[in-house]
Parts: C-alpha cells; structure tokens; sequence
C-alpha cells in the first residue's frame, strides 16, 4: 500500500482582472444563462466558449420533466462546436448561473458528467480548455480541465 498525493491549482481572481477577452466570454455566458430552460429548477447556467479561429459559441441548460432527458450547458455548447466546428481548438470555456436573474454569488463548477466529457475533448484535442467559473464575487480560473477532475476515466 502506498500513498499519493494529488494537488491541483485554480486561480481566483476579480472580474476587472481579467482580460478584456475573458470578460466578453464571461458577458456571454452570463447573457445566455437568462435564456435557459430551467422550468424546474429554475436554476439557469449558461456557457460560452472560445474557439482557436475568434468565434464565441454560447448556450444553455435545458431541463426536461423526464428527468435525465435535460443537458448542462457546458455540454450543450461543448456538443455542439464539436458537431459544428470539428477542426477547430475549444480555448476556454466560462460558466455562469442565475436564479431568477440574480447571478450567483460565488463561482459554480461543472458536474461530474460535464467534467468528464470536457476532460475527453481536451484529451481529443491534445490541448487544454481554460476555465472561467464564475461568480459574481470572483472567478475561479483553471488552466485545465485536468484540474477539475483528478482520477479521471480515460481509456
């Protein structure tokens, strides 16, 4: 038997000190978080990642009454500049959540399952997605998604 230990390193920081950029990511995720589907929750994320060609791609959670019918937004936005934009590099990724549009206060992370696929397109890319989580008091910035998910599934 033997002992590891797994360190890993996210960054908090303002939104000013942030680049100009960053906050236009942030702006856009935090812009289609309002226009989620979350008639049960009511807890509404948005996303908006940059691609390495300059284009933003946003989206949203969409909630279903059969329950795991719904999808996070990390992986509606991830799924679809995989399906629409498949040469392209994802750079960064910035999560935001409201209830009834009041953004949280503090930075929210992507659920395990949004970890993992996340994870597997940087795997498949053999580069790192930048995150920005955030909140309206700070924003917590991983390098990786590697960060996030340290005993990860991988084949």
């Amino acid at each position: 038997m033997y002992k590891k230990e797994i360190k890993t390193n996210i960054t908090f920081c303002s939104f000013d000190e942030l680049s100009k950029q960053e906050k236009e990511l942030i702006e856009a995720a935090k812009k289609a978080s309002l226009d989620a589907y979350a008639p049960y929750s009511g807890f509404k994320v948005g996303s908006a990642l940059l691609l390495d060609n300059g284009e933003i791609l946003v989206a949203n959670n969409q909630e279903n009454a059969a329950y795991p019918s719904g999808l996070c937004a990390e992986r509606v936005v991830l799924f679809y500049a995989n399906a629409t934009y498949p040469q392209n590099r994802v750079l960064s990724l910035a999560v935001a959540a409201n209830k009834e549009g009041i953004f949280t206060e503090n930075p929210i992370s992507p659920c395990g399952s949004c970890r993992q696929v996340l994870l597997e397109s940087e795997h498949r890319q053999n580069s790192a997605i930048r995150l920005l989580l955030c909140g309206e008091k700070e924003v917590a910035v991983a390098e990786s998604v590697a960060s996030l998910l340290p005993l990860s599934f991988n084949l």
